[in-house]
């Protein structure tokens, strides 16, 4: 049956990285998984990767998974993805928010509309998406919402600084109001047996994503985490009982040795840094 057995898991941007390796593990643990995302098929995106690429290798893997086409910064995008999983899978336990935008610009560069939208990615989807999944996860008293956060939510501390910002105060603020979010909504929902939680990679993750905005040398660059880290990460945060983990804003590999789930000799360290555990 595998540790997500009966399960139907709902992962958005699992197009490619991070949420695929996701959807393709917690597939493979049993789960039934809606893998959404605003990329359909290859070439639709300038990044390599796809929801028919992800869907098809769940499928011949002999998992089974749908592909839902949603902006997950529209709300109604969000209602249509979660009625599609209900229509489906007739439910949803397990909510995965992994989508996220950034430009990396500066904020006197920073376009309105841009950072409307890319706050409306990485904060307002979650919130409207754990919001419709989450009066089923009531009614049968059981679920698990996992947000994916970021290093970058820890501010740069007092000044003064060595070196000039990255243009990534936008992402780093969007990511902090999330972690807020999740001990909010953990604390709302502690009595309904439900674990709401979030976790970073506790270093840089090589990702289409990550490689394009230059913050890896490339898909094997050796001082990355491997993607499988943070998949299994949301494997422990979604399968473990709900009042072991609920509230909890973690690091992947910290959680992940704190549970035992980290793999001997892998060599990985936590990128601790002066403010704690980081990722750019």
């Amino acid at each position: 049956m595998g540790k997500l057995g009966n399960k139907v898991a709902l992962v958005t941007g699992a197009s490619r990285g991070i949420g695929q390796a996701i959807a393709e593990l917690f597939a493979a643990e049993g789960a039934k998984v809606v893998c959404a995302a605003r990329t359909i098929n290859e070439g639709d995106h300038v990044l390599e990767g796809s929801l028919s690429n992800t869907v098809g290798r769940i499928i011949e893997a002999g998992g089974s998974a749908i592909a839902v086409a949603a902006n997950i910064s529209e709300e109604e995008d969000c209602r249509a993805l979660f009625d599609t999983a209900v229509d489906t899978y007739g439910k949803v336990d397990i909510l995965v928010n992994n989508a996220a935008l950034n430009y990396y610009v500066p904020i006197v560069n920073y376009d309105v509309s841009k950072w409307m939208r890319a706050f409306a990615v990485n904060v307002h989807g979650p919130f409207m998406l754990s919001r419709s999944v989450l009066p089923g996860m009531m009614e049968r008293h059981s679920g698990a919402i996992i947000n994916i956060s970021s290093g970058s939510a820890i501010g740069p501390g007092r000044g003064p600084y060595e070196v000039d910002g990255h243009g990534g105060t936008m992402y780093g603020a969007s990511k902090a109001a999330l972690e807020r979010m999740t001990q909010g909504l953990a604390q709302e929902v502690q009595h309904h047996n439900i674990a709401v939680t979030c976790y970073s990679p506790s270093q840089v993750v090589p990702t289409p994503g990550t490689v394009y905005h230059k913050l890896v040398e490339g898909m094997d660059d050796p001082k990355g985490e491997p993607v499988e880290i943070m998949a299994k990460t949301a494997l422990l945060l979604a399968s473990e009982p709900a009042e072991k983990v609920n509230g909890r804003v973690t690091y992947s590999q910290q959680v992940l040795e704190e549970f035992g789930w980290i793999d001997e000799g892998k060599g990985i360290g936590f990128g601790r840094t002066g403010s704690g555990y980081s990722q750019i």
